[in-house]
């Protein structure tokens, strides 16, 4: 069985929400940095962005698997070797700063296309996601219980299913941008979309 390293960082990051995604596959795992950007996106959670100088905090993961586990992960990213240009996001082999290592070691990363970068990222001073995150959690840390299962109640619906909702629900929701009233039925906005890929 080979394994391959990864860096790691926001949801994938133990103790976070698709850290499950990945925990089975962990050989080994510890603290690191590597250099870059780091944007806060709408939904709470970072991307990176290659160019920058700030230290970005993650972890360096060897994860025994194969070819498989990396196309789910490409996928995940929205990462397509066919097509890297059109992708959401890149992966790129980089070179990452584990703690108390004098030497930086290989390892894959996934960097988000600038110029797939919303409008409404904002940068993180210092590229430390985590102080962010702790200083104002992520939009799915933030939903309730209801909230969280009807956004995947609706994400999950097909064609034309109706997914009943009550008046506070719809209006807390759409108060936080997370569906739209297409008239006879209801549908996730871009943002909800993006929500209900982070709580699947």
């Amino acid at each position: 069985m080979t394994t391959t390293r990864f860096f790691v960082y926001g949801s994938l990051c133990e103790g976070m929400v698709h850290f499950a995604k990945i925990q089975n596959f962990i050989e080994s795992s510890i603290f690191a940095r590597i250099q870059g950007s780091a944007y806060r996106l709408k939904v709470g959670f970072p991307a990176l962005i290659k160019e920058g100088r700030d230290l970005i905090p993650g972890q360096l993961v060897e994860l025994k698997g194969s070819e498989l586990l990396v196309g789910l992960l490409d996928e995940f990213f929205g990462f397509n070797r066919q097509d890297p240009e059109k992708s959401l996001y890149c992966r790129d082999e980089i070179e990452v700063y584990p703690e108390g290592a004098t030497e930086p070691v290989k390892a894959w990363a996934y960097f988000l296309s600038p110029t797939k970068l919303p409008m409404n990222a904002v940068r993180i001073p210092g590229g430390d996601w985590q102080k962010s995150l702790e200083e104002k959690p992520s939009l799915i840390q933030q939903l309730t219980e209801k909230q969280a299962g009807y956004i995947q109640r609706l994400g999950k619906s097909v064609g034309r299913e109706i997914v009943p909702i009550d008046l506070a629900l719809y209006r807390e929701l759409m108060n936080l941008e997370l569906i739209v009233d297409k008239g006879r039925r209801l549908a996730l906005s871009k943002l909800g979309q993006e929500v209900f890929r982070h709580l699947a």
